[in-house]
């Protein structure tokens, strides 16, 4: 987990130090939800607690009051060990400040790269890349040629939307339930990795994506959630950059648009990855990747990034799933990846449920 720390750490303090540079305040993102981070995250570690023991507690009891307590107290003795408690904690507060990190780093990069400047900007470049591969088109509007504009726009709006609430759900879902420890440690590694690599590829290579720097080509589309964020996220960058044209307040917003990688493909491949080498149910192996799948599509129907973008995305999804097992000690080799040396008895498990699913 010190590689985890590291990773948050830098983050953090990347953000701090640019913030200060540029004379941008340094936020938090989500302060309007369960109120400033002093407080969530406490909350989000109780939710953790909750939502592991409460379910449980109300199904084994049968809802007898006499019962509640020796289930709860079972499940504290054989789960919530010193180890799993330590994930928990670790694992939540260095994925929050990485997190957080990234928030704010990608949403000083018009400050630190001048978007004024098209050398400072390579949509051109990527569009032009995107253009060749279709034969002189974009890729968005041959998709909606294909897939149309209207029930397509719905089910990839609802997929892409998913995501959000799917970032921090998932975490909590691997380090309170993963059968192994380390499973646990792996993921929350890799998520780490994966937020702070890609932060580093929008400085790099800074862009807008084709919905901001060619809107025309996505003007056709229905109405969906998507649409009303890209015009949403559109506002609060204007905002950002030139302030408030009606003299009301900035405080708090969040210019939320960068690219050059796409982190919609990388996590959601990144989480495929995870239920394809930790969980063995294969209908939820072929959840989540038909979900990377899809989000996929909807990166390029929505205009949200180019091509280029969602090749990187995939590239620092399979980096960050590398590196992260290679710091839990997961052992690789051509058909499963396995924990090595887990410390914790509640690691402990038999031969044959050693065995990870084969990919």
């Amino acid at each position: 987990m010190l590689v985890a720390i590291g990773v948050a750490a830098t983050t953090g303090l990347l953000a701090f130090v640019i913030a200060r540079r540029y004379d941008q305040p340094l936020l938090d993102p989500e302060g309007s939800f369960l109120g400033p981070s002093w407080i969530r995250l406490p909350l989000l570690l109780l939710l953790c607690v909750a939502l592991d023991l409460v379910p449980r507690m109300l199904y084994h009891s049968r809802l007898r009051r006499s019962a509640m307590l020796p289930v709860v107290k079972e499940r504290l003795r054989t789960h919530w060990t010193r180890e799993r408690v330590v994930l928990v904690v670790t694992g939540v507060t260095c994925f929050y400040v990485t997190y957080v990190g990234y928030r704010n780093l990608k949403s000083a990069l018009p400050f630190v790269r001048d978007f004024s400047d098209p050398s400072q900007m390579f949509d051109r470049e990527l569009n032009g890349l995107d253009r060749l591969l279709f034969f002189g088109r974009h890729p968005g509007p041959v998709l909606h040629d294909v897939l149309g504009t209207t029930v397509a726009a719905h089910v990839l709006s609802t997929i892409y939307l998913l995501f959000v609430p799917m970032v921090p759900l998932l975490v909590m879902a691997w380090i309170v339930w993963s059968r192994r420890i380390s499973f646990g440690y792996w993921f929350v590694v890799s998520q780490c990795f994966a937020w702070a690599i890609g932060t580093a590829s929008y400085y790099a290579l800074p862009t807008l994506g084709p919905a901001f720097h060619y809107a025309s080509g996505y003007t056709d589309l229905t109405r969906t959630g998507t649409t009303t964020l890209i015009a949403s996220l559109r506002k609060s960058r204007d905002t950002v950059i030139n302030g408030s044209y009606d003299g009301s307040s900035v405080e708090g917003i969040v210019n939320s648009v960068a690219g050059f990688a796409s982190l919609h493909c990388g996590i959601t491949l990144l989480w495929a990855l995870m239920v394809q080498f930790t969980v063995r149910s294969l209908w939820v192996k072929r959840v989540f990747w038909t979900n990377f799948g899809l989000t996929v599509i909807a990166t390029i129907y929505f205009g949200w990034h180019y091509l280029a973008d969602d090749v990187a995305g995939i590239t620092i999804a399979l980096v960050s799933f590398y590196l992260g097992g290679l710091a839990t000690g997961q052992r690789f080799d051509r058909h499963r990846a396995r924990a090595r040396g887990d410390a914790s008895a509640a690691d402990a498990v038999t031969p044959r449920e050693e065995r990870i699913t084969r990919v």
